[in-house]
C-alpha cells in the first residue's frame, strides 16, 4: 500500500472535460516532428494524472510516457483515445496504491493501446470531419458569402467547431466508460457504419445543391432552319435543366477519379477549354 495520502482520487464527469478542452484548445499549439502532439496530450492530462498520482515520482513517469510520439485526429482520435487513456491510468493507479504491483497494467501497454488506435481512428475522423461536415456547414452558408454577409464566413467555422466539440466530449467519456471496448464499438460496430452511409448521402446531396445552384454554364448557340430560330439552350432545357453545368461537374468528377486530386491541373485544363470555347461562340 502506498497510504490513504497517495489514494487516487475518483474521476468526474468535469475532470474529462478538462482532459477534453485542454487537448482541444491547444492540440496543434505544441506541434514538433520529434513528439508532433503529445505535449498537447498530456497537457490534457495533466489534471488527471495530478488526481490519480499524489507520489511525485509517479506522476513524472506518467508524464514521461505521455511525452513520447502521439499523433491523431483532433476529434475522434483524440477524443476516444484521451478517455481510454484516463480508463487506464485509473485503473494502474488503484493497483499500484493497493499494492497489487503486477496487476497493474504495464505502461508499454498504455503506450501500445494509444499507438495501435491513432491511425485508425483519425482515418475515420479525417474522412468524416474534413471530409463531411465541415463542407456540409460550408454549403449551407454558401448563399450569405455571397450576398455579401460576413456572416457567411465566420458561421461555418462556429458550426464546425461547436459541432466537433459536443461530440468530441462525448467520445471522450465514451473512451473512459467503455475502456478498450469503445473502439472496437467505434471501429466494428455497426452504428458508426451507418453514421458514415448517412453524412455521405448527405454530403453527396450538399454537393449536388451546390453544383446546381453555383456552377452556372449555358451556351448562347443559335440557328435559323426553314424560317424558324433554334436556340440550343432552350433544346437542352427541355431536355434537362441544367445540363451543361452537370456535365462540368462530372467531367471534373470523372478526371479526379482517373487522374487522382490534381486540383490545379483540373483547374488550369477546365478554364483553358470554357476560354476555348467561349472563343469559338459554343459558351
Amino acid at each position: 500500500m502506498l497510504g490513504e495520502e497517495n489514494k487516487p482520487e475518483e474521476i468526474t464527469t468535469k475532470d474529462l472535460m478538462k482532459v477534453w478542452f485542454r487537448w482541444w484548445w491547444c492540440n496543434e499549439v505544441p506541434h514538433s516532428f520529434d513528439r508532433m502532439v503529445a505535449p498537447s496530450l498530456t497537457f490534457g492530462l495533466m489534471p488527471v494524472l495530478k488526481k490519480l498520482y499524489k507520489n511525485p515520482i509517479m506522476l513524472g513517469e506518467a508524464y514521461q510516457r505521455h511525452l513520447q510520439f502521439f499523433n491523431t485526429q483532433a476529434v475522434w482520435g483524440g477524443g476516444i483515445i484521451s478517455g481510454i487513456t484516463v480508463s487506464l491510468e485509473e485503473e494502474r493507479a488503484k493497483a499500484l496504491n493497493e499494492g497489487d504491483v503486477d496487476g497493474a497494467i504495464d505502461p508499454s501497454m498504455i503506450q501500445n493501446t494509444k499507438i495501435g488506435l491513432m491511425g485508425p481512428l483519425a482515418g475515420i475522423g479525417d474522412s468524416i470531419d474534413s471530409g463531411t461536415v465541415q463542407y456540409i456547414f460550408i454549403a449551407l452558408f454558401l448563399g450569405m458569402a455571397q450576398e455579401g454577409s460576413w456572416l457567411g464566413a465566420v458561421l461555418p467555422f462556429v458550426c464546425f467547431a461547436t459541432a466537433t466539440f459536443i461530440y468530441g466530449f462525448l467520445f471522450t467519456k465514451m473512451g473512459y466508460t467503455m475502456g478498450r471496448r469503445a473502439a472496437l464499438e467505434i471501429m466494428k460496430g455497426g452504428k458508426i457504419k451507418s453514421i458514415i452511409n448517412a453524412l455521405g448521402v448527405l454530403g453527396l446531396f450538399m454537393m449536388g445543391i451546390m453544383a446546381a445552384k453555383y456552377v452556372t454554364l449555358s451556351t448562347p448557340l443559335a440557328w435559323e432552319m426553314s424560317g424558324k430560330a433554334f436556340n440550343l439552350q432552350g433544346i437542352l432545357d427541355g431536355i434537362l435543366p441544367g445540363i451543361l453545368p452537370l456535365c462540368a461537374v462530372l467531367g471534373l468528377f470523372f478526371f479526379f477519379q482517373k487522374q487522382g486530386m490534381k486540383v490545379t491541373k483540373a483547374m488550369l485544363g477546365f478554364t483553358a477549354i470554357l476560354i476555348v470555347l467561349g472563343a469559338i461562340g459554343l459558351l
